[in-house]
């Protein structure tokens, strides 16, 4: 039988919530009428969260719980969780009771509008100010004016997605937060909604000030994969051309010293930082033109089109 829904809760020492969460995803999915299946991924849990899982009643839906060898991080688990799913719509939220199931029917009913992907707003939301909401506010801003995806809370695990956008997307490092941006990548229509925020009832949050540096990190990335990942050469040739040109310009500048003026060069730095930026330009130059054959090797050795095509209709004749 098809399924309609997948649900994808990654989890990691939650054995105090997963009881009552599973009895709250149970409660709202039963009542849409849909097939949907519940898909637990363990991201190596210590305290006992596997074993709370598997004793987990299938209940309306489908249960699988799928356990990871070690604790790889969230991003890894959504994955993990996105090639196992079966449904046609992905819905993925926290383990943690602080995404409200509850809120689910609401981000459906915005998908059936028309939407690729619906993202939650946690509005208003319960995490303590300092160390979890005032480092948030600059990333947030930062990846929307970097990615041009302009949404209010990239932080919010509560989406729900058709499995087409997610299909071929591949998530690495910190990158779940990232996969608006990456949806928008392949010109998936995103729209973001306001969701319930509760405070954490129980257990540890598994966030702190460190990830703020590795979501700088992989923003860089993802720019590059989102702008450049086809045409390498329009990165690195443009950098380059400019190291090569101050290069030229500063020893062209000494040459006429030297000529007209006999200045002597032999105590000069400026004559080896001229000739280190040509050389620095050529070997930008070159890393793009080797980033341009491994493009092309990379998607023509999988067949990999470099476009998604949204919708093919043939046009009767009259």
């Amino acid at each position: 039988m098809s399924v309609n829904l997948s649900v994808v809760v990654p989890v990691y020492n939650e054995v105090e919530n997963v009881e009552v969460l599973h009895a709250e995803l149970t409660r709202t999915f039963d009542q849409l009428g849909r097939s949907y299946e519940i898909l637990y991924v363990d991201d190596g849990s210590t305290d006992g969260s596997f074993a709370a899982l598997a004793g987990l009643p299938a209940a309306g839906g489908a249960v699988r719980v799928i356990r990871l060898a070690r604790n790889y991080g969230q991003t890894a688990a959504l994955a993990a969780g996105f090639d196992q799913a079966a449904g046609a719509v992905i819905v993925t939220l926290d383990a943690d009771l602080q995404n409200d199931p509850a809120d689910v029917p609401l981000l459906l009913r915005t998908l059936d509008d028309g939407y690729d992907l619906v993202t939650g707003w946690r509005m208003p939301r319960q995490d303590p100010f300092w160390s979890r909401r005032l480092p948030s506010l600059l990333p947030n801003a930062l990846i929307g004016w970097i990615t041009g995806v302009r949404l209010h809370d990239y932080g919010c695990t509560l989406k729900v997605m058709r499995s087409t956008v997610v299909r071929g997307m591949r998530l690495y490092g910190e990158m779940h937060r990232f996969i608006p941006a990456l949806a928008d990548d392949i010109g998936a229509r995103i729209a973001e909604v306001r969701v319930h925020h509760r405070p954490r009832r129980a257990g540890v949050s598994k966030y702190g000030l460190s990830r703020t540096v590795r979501v700088f990190l992989d923003l860089i990335t993802v720019k590059f994969l989102s702008s450049y990942s086809t045409r390498p050469i329009q990165v690195f040739g443009v950098i380059g051309l400019l190291c090569s040109l101050a290069g030229f310009v500063i020893t062209t500048l000494l040459g006429l010293e030297r000529l007209i003026f006999a200045v002597p060069l032999a105590n000069r730095p400026l004559v080896w930082l001229g000739i280190l930026l040509i050389l620095m330009g050529l070997q930008f130059i070159t890393m793009g033109l080797l980033g341009e054959l491994l493009v092309r090797t990379y998607h023509e050795s999988q067949g990999k089109p470099v476009y998604r095509i949204a919708e093919v209709r043939a046009q009767s004749t009259p």
